[in-house]
């Protein structure tokens, strides 16, 4: 069964095209526009085993605020459609990722319910070119375009580049856990039958 997923979306203000493959090597081609929104969307395709593609053109004049919740937008549609009916996947994932002095935990549930939770405060404005303010909004953003529950918590930190590869690898890792595949069962992961 394949897990690929295309998607595309135009706005007035981002146009992304966006291909995700679940179960992939980490391979990635990234193009956002945003040099360390890049390189965490790389760390997020190595360390989640995930093979990704992204082509993003935004309104980055203006600033990086929609070109990174778009992107959100369409990962999460994307793993959300390559997920389908989500028969005989794990569901559940979990991780805690050191990475310096950083220590982040990212906890998800497939569930089909969107639900996000977010515990961590930057000390800068920006990392490189990337406004701290959107790695919230990417988050919420593909939580509840993927309908998934996703907690992010940074336990502890003192540099915000640390905080923020750590945040992404951590959820790379909760997420390749939740979409792997059981191979102990081919059914729905929910007494309801349905997610």
């Amino acid at each position: 069964m394949s897990r690929v997923k295309l998607v595309e979306r135009e706005t007035k203000e981002t146009n992304i095209s966006l291909t995700l493959d679940l179960d992939g090597s980490g391979q990635s081609t990234v193009d956002t526009g945003i040099g360390f929104f890049n390189h965490m969307l790389e760390g997020f395709a190595k360390h989640g085993f995930f093979n990704l593609k992204v082509s993003a053109k935004g309104d980055l004049i203006v600033d990086c605020h929609h070109t990174v919740e778009d992107t959100g937008i369409v990962l999460g549609l994307a793993i959300k459609e390559a997920l389908g009916n989500k028969a005989g996947i794990k569901r559940y994932g979990s991780f805690m990722l050191p990475m310096d002095d950083a220590l982040v935990l990212c906890a998800i549930d497939l569930c089909g319910r969107p639900y996000f939770d977010f515990d961590c405060n930057f000390e800068t404005e920006r990392i490189g070119y990337l406004e701290t303010q959107t790695i919230r909004e990417f988050f919420y953003a593909i939580s509840y375009s993927a309908g998934m529950n996703l907690h992010i918590k940074v336990l502890s930190g003192v540099n915000d580049h640390h905080k923020c590869e750590a945040m992404f690898k951590a959820f790379a890792k909760a997420l390749d856990e939740a979409t792997s595949l059981d191979p102990r069962t081919t059914e729905i992961p929910s007494t309801k039958g349905l997610l």
